[in-house]
C-alpha cells in the first residue's frame, strides 16, 4: 500500500536554524531518500516552499475565490512529503520515525495517510 507522509514543522523555527543545523537535516533527508530508493519503495518526495508562496482556492456560490497564503493559520506548517510503498501501517510508522522534522530547536510531526487508489489507475 502507498502511504503519504506529510511533514509538518514550524517555519519560524526553520528561519532561526543555523546553517549547520539545516545542513544536518538535509543530510538526514538525503540518507533517507537514498535508503528508500535503494529498497525500491520511494515513490516521490519533495520539500515545499513556505506558506507565504501558497495560494488557496475555494469554490464560492457563484465564483472561484483565491487568496494568498495557507488555508488556515496553524502552529505548524506543511513543509514537504514522502510517498512510500509500505507493506502495512507498522512499516509506515517505522519510516515516519526516521523523517527529520526538527529545525531551530522546534519539533514537528509527520502525518501518515494511506493513499486511496483510484479506479483505472487515475
Amino acid at each position: 500500500m502507498r502511504y503519504m507522509f506529510l511533514i509538518y514543522t514550524q517555519e519560524d523555527a526553520v528561519r532561526r536554524a543555523s546553517v549547520e543545523e539545516m545542513n544536518a537535516v538535509k543530510q538526514r533527508h538525503g540518507a533517507l531518500l537514498a535508503e528508500t530508493a535503494q529498497l525500491g519503495i520511494l515513490q516521490s518526495a519533495a520539500p515545499l516552499q513556505t506558506t507565504e508562496t501558497a495560494t488557496t482556492v475555494r469554490h464560492g456560490p457563484s465564483k472561484l475565490l483565491t487568496t494568498d497564503g495557507p488555508f488556515a493559520e496553524t502552529k505548524e506548517q506543511l513543509a514537504g512529503y514522502y510517498i512510500l510503498e509500505c507493506k502495512d501501517l507498522d512499516e509506515a510508522i517505522a519510516w515516519a520515525a526516521k523523517i527529520p522534522t526538527e529545525c531551530g530547536g522546534g519539533s514537528g510531526c509527520v502525518e501518515i495517510r494511506p493513499i486511496r487508489e483510484m479506479p483505472n489507475g487515475g
